[in-house]
């Protein structure tokens, strides 16, 4: 519940010129912390099977003493001063048909089938590189590494720029342009760089896509932001059960099958992102009463 939260509350406490950089940080922060935190833990259990868990509880009061003491109340969150609206009408209720444009369904979708293919990709990435590329337990884990240390610059430092040089709709279609080709690169390629290289590619086309698809949902309504950010989680959370299942599946009968059928998943959403409208387009119709 943290996630969606913390979501929607730097969306209700920045402009709309600094949310892309705020996003893009706060998911290198989450990037970071599952990158940092198994070799942390793996540390301190060293010293103590029961020492990670009073460190994580450590960190959780720490972090409930900031939230109160540092980060704004609601009156103050209200009080945020955000570019002039062209219309001053409240938005649409979440519950309304006037609510569900095409465009914030086809970024929802976007979400479901960017978190599907980055764990249908990644579930059985391990397997898949061992039995058809031969690749070590040491290749995997330079692959990994690299990843994760490519995310961070590209979320915390490149996120921003990219999204103010071409926009977030661009960077959209980019994103599923490359993962999908790269993932078919994959099936096809004959050495350990090919796989490689496209490996990395294709993380950092996921790393990229879920931060300017969040950006542009938090930018589609000046309201309802947790309920925007929770549908966000909520449809992640389902991509991430449902990727692994039909990857393990599909690999028992073939072993590109899976990567083909995530490519072609990723080709469609490439296709549907030039359907996309400009944020301020994206609204839900105001009210003419």
């Amino acid at each position: 519940m943290v996630v969606p939260t913390a979501m929607a509350l730097a969306s209700d406490i920045t402009t709309k010129r600094q949310r892309a950089k705020v996003i893009g940080w706060l998911s290198a922060a989450f990037s970071g912390g599952l990158i940092l935190g198994p070799g942390i833990g793996g540390i301190l259990a060293g010293i103590s099977y029961k020492t990670p868990f009073w460190v994580a509880g450590a960190l959780g009061l720490i972090s409930a003493v900031v939230l109160i003491s540092l980060l704004p109340n609601d009156v103050e969150t209200n009080r945020v001063v955000e570019e002039p609206a062209v219309d001053a009408q409240p938005s649409a209720h979440p519950m309304t048909r006037a609510f569900w444009t095409v465009p914030i369904i086809i970024l929802f979708t976007m979400i479901l089938v960017s978190s599907f293919g980055l764990q249908g990709f990644e579930s059985i990435y391990s397997i898949y590189v061992n039995e058809v590329f031969n690749f070590s337990l040491s290749n995997i884990a330079l692959v990994l590494t690299l990843n994760g240390l490519i995310s961070l610059f590209l979320q915390v430092a490149m996120f921003d720029t990219l999204v103010s040089k071409f926009g977030e709709r661009r960077v959209i279609r980019m994103c599923f342009f490359l993962a999908a080709i790269c993932t078919i690169w994959i099936t096809q390629a004959h050495t350990k760089i090919e796989v490689m290289i496209a490996t990395l590619v294709i993380f950092s086309a996921f790393d990229l896509l879920r931060p300017a698809i969040t950006t542009l949902l938090t930018k589609a309504s000046e309201s309802d932001q947790g309920l925007i950010n929770g549908l966000n989680m909520s449809l992640t959370s389902i991509g991430n059960i449902v990727g692994p299942i039909m990857s393990g599946m599909l690999l028992d009968w073939n072993t590109h099958v899976p990567y083909l059928v995530v490519a072609g998943f990723l080709i469609v959403s490439y296709l549907m992102a030039f359907l996309l409208k400009r944020p301020e387009s994206l609204r839900p119709n105001q009210s003419t009463e």
